[in-house]
């Protein structure tokens, strides 16, 4: 792998029901390998649904907060808080408030969502 930053204009931005995304590194947009790097944008009361990814994540919120609940219990972060959350972990994250997040992860990462006959794959903002 070559030393190439991704220049802003070059970032992805994938819009959900529940969030905006926007890849900053990735194995397909560029600047690492293997990892991804992307903002969450959520307004308040936005919700993701439960899920599952098949690897670790970290979020560390920048702006607002977050409620991430799992079956140990809701944890909630506000700006500057970071949450390492292991793989096979099943999580619901929620906006409390307006939240910008960061969020690190494997850029082949799978996710499942309970209730679905198959895995979903690999969202397209880690990939």
């Amino acid at each position: 792998m070559s030393l190439a930053p991704v220049r802003a204009a070059d970032t992805r931005r994938t819009d959900t029901p529940n969030a905006a995304m926007t890849t900053l590194a990735s194995p397909t947009l560029g600047g690492t390998d293997n990892l991804s790097l992307w903002r969450v944008a959520m307004t308040a009361g936005q919700q993701g649904p439960p899920h599952i990814f098949d690897t670790e994540q970290i979020w560390t919120v920048l702006e607002g907060a977050v409620a991430v609940e799992t079956r140990q219990g809701t944890v909630e972060l506000h700006a500057g808080d970071t949450l390492a959350v292991p793989a096979g972990i099943e999580r619901q994250v929620t906006a409390v408030q307006d939240t910008v997040a960061l969020v690190a992860g494997d850029g082949t990462a799978s996710v499942f969502v309970p209730g679905e006959d198959a895995p979903r794959g690999t969202p397209p903002w880690i990939v």
